[in-house]
């Protein structure tokens, strides 16, 4: 179990970019603080949302492990989304409006990590109950603050 004491203080940085970019999809650009650990070949990262995201306050998560990608938001309880390449992952996300069924399709995930931070790259597709409905690209960097 990770001791938080021993997290690094990090600045990340998520580019999320449509691969197919359209007029209502341009992608978006999140700059933050957060916290990083190497544990037993497992790099993780979190950060808290802010309101610019819709999520204030809600904290995220990363779990880098040496097949797969995992993304926990708060609790877990709205699913987490799993990226592994050549896998579909389906999880369920709620919306004002109800519950849906999401599918991940990832293609491809590149990852230069180190003790200090790194660089983390996720090509995946998005699906809504089995119809895709778009290509992305997910680039993390993290680097670690002056101590």
């Amino acid at each position: 179990m990770t001791n938080r004491y021993d997290m690094k203080k990090v600045a990340i940085s998520i580019k999320g970019t449509p691969i197919k970019p359209d007029d209502d999809n341009v992608g978006f650009e999140l700059m933050t603080d957060g916290e990083y650990i190497q544990e037993d070949g497992i790099y993780t990262f979190c950060y808290i949302e802010s309101e610019l995201t819709g999520l204030d306050g809600l904290m995220t998560t990363f779990n880098v492990e040496p097949d797969r990608v995992v993304l926990t938001r708060g609790d877990g309880s709205n699913g987490d989304m799993v990226f592994s390449e050549d896998a579909k992952h389906y999880f369920l996300h709620n919306t004002p409006y109800g519950s849906i069924t999401m599918g991940i399709d990832t293609h491809s995930i590149t990852k230069i990590l180190a003790d200090d931070g790194g660089c983390l790259e996720i090509r995946y597709d998005l699906q809504v109950d089995n119809v895709a409905v778009s290509q992305n690209l997910f680039r993390i960097d993290i680097r670690q603050l002056s101590v």
